[in-house]
């Protein structure tokens, strides 16, 4: 059979710009935090992955590039010979995966580092800041799947350290010593996320600290607009409305949002929210309206940050439903929760948990207590048991029970979230 070139392990790697040995050399170091020994892969071997000429790496080259891109093997192109090509490997059933990731995310996959006895570069280059991309790329896509965990967000702490120390061990130019300052950003912004995911609200505050002094080093708008949307977030959850607007609205102040409208519409919407949570209905149509055309004018193939890929029309109707839920407006946030269900992306399951959980009390609020009850058993033992949407469920399981106390859904999904939290 003819060697078929892998298209999307070839994208990946162009996306990231990360060359063969680039990729290479961040396999082995992958291979040796996860084995004890550091990885033999050239970037000889990286060509035959590229051309097909290798179609099923081995299992720990395998590993080692989920852990590196975030994506299985046959996500990255691979398919395994023989008879039965559809039949999973180890390491693409969910629940092997899950405890991979899970050692993974604790044991870390740092920089590349040279074998022993070989002298670390002094003076940083490029390769140094799309490895670092690379790994937050990879830190997104567990983020995302798998939510604001506390391994999640020691690892982001961890790489924030290392960027520091980077910093001020090397010598680079200015424009990377920028990029460098912009990644340390994105990786406390992304510790201070997983905690205010994970309701640690106090790590929350003390990485919110350090993301805006490494936020304002970096000079980078798309950075410093991150901060104070992550940050309104936070002054929500500490129930401190009057700065959550204030931080909306300096995200939303950015030069950045003039430049780019999905910038703007994600500023708008956060905007809605706060005026919602303060019960201005009037501002938070207002604001709900601009987000929406902004949104419409935002240009899809337009090359922007990593992290602003899980802002889409899903996630604004997931924030108008919040909106909504805030002003008790029960038949408008059922919609909007509707609809975000509907475009939401399959891999965002924490997204699809929390729109379930608020579309359940949506229809508990519209006194539809079976209906909810079936959506909230919609939701996964798994993601019941996530910080913020047990934080929901606990309220609905007590607003569903008084609505209903005789009700016989309401008593078996008592009885079955009690078994699950437990």
């Amino acid at each position: 059979m003819p060697e078929t070139r892998n298209e999307q392990l070839a994208a990946w790697m162009h996306t990231h710009k990360l060359s063969a040995e680039e990729l290479a050399d961040l396999v082995n170091d992958a291979i040796g935090t996860l084995t004890g020994t550091y990885g033999t892969v050239s970037k000889r071997h990286v060509f035959k992955l590229l051309n097909g000429e290798v179609r099923w790496p081995h299992g720990k080259l395998r590993m080692a590039l989920q852990t590196i891109t975030g994506h299985t093997a046959p996500e990255l192109g691979f398919a395994p010979r023989g008879k039965n090509p559809q039949s999973p490997a180890p390491e693409e059933d969910p629940v092997y995966r899950r405890a991979f990731l899970a050692a993974a995310t604790a044991a870390g996959v740092s920089l590349p580092k040279s074998p022993a006895g070989e002298q670390r570069r002094q003076r940083l280059s490029s390769n140094d800041v799309e490895k670092l991309k690379a790994e937050l790329a990879a830190w997104t896509s567990a983020e995302n799947q798998y939510g604001g965990t506390p391994g999640l967000e020691r690892r982001a702490a961890d790489l924030t350290n290392e960027v520091i120390s980077l910093q001020q061990e090397h010598s680079a130019s200015t424009r990377i010593r920028s990029e460098l300052y912009i990644l340390g950003a994105a990786f406390s912004n992304s510790a201070m996320w997983a905690a205010i995911d994970g309701r640690r609200l106090d790590s929350a505050q003390i990485n919110l600290d350090r993301t805006i002094r490494l936020a304002g080093l970096s000079g980078d708008q798309g950075t410093q607009f991150r901060v104070w949307n992550h940050g309104s977030i936070l002054f929500q959850h500490l129930k401190r409305p009057t700065d959550a607007l204030a931080a909306a609205q300096r995200a939303q102040a950015s030069v950045i949002t003039r430049r780019d409208p999905l910038f703007a519409s994600l500023a708008m919407a956060r905007l809605a929210v706060n005026h919602a949570e303060l019960g201005d209905a009037r501002n938070t149509m207002r604001y709900l309206d601009l987000a929406q055309k902004a949104l419409d004018r935002a240009d899809p193939h337009r090359h922007r940050p990593t992290w602003i890929e899980f802002y889409d029309q899903a996630e604004l109707d997931h924030l108008a439903m919040l909106a909504h839920v805030h002003l008790r407006h029960w038949p408008d946030a059922e919609k909007h929760a509707h609809r975000s269900l509907a475009y939401l992306r399959p891999d965002l399951k924490r997204n699809s948990a929390l729109v379930r959980a608020h579309l359940a009390v949506a229809q508990l609020g519209q006194n539809e207590p079976e209906q909810a009850v079936a959506t909230a058993q919609g939701i996964s033992d798994e993601l019941v048991r996530h910080a913020r949407v047990r934080k929901l469920l606990d309220r609905f399981a007590q607003q569903v029970t008084a609505l209903d106390p005789d009700n016989s859904e309401a008593r078996d999904w008592q009885a079955h979230y009690r078994t699950v939290v437990a």
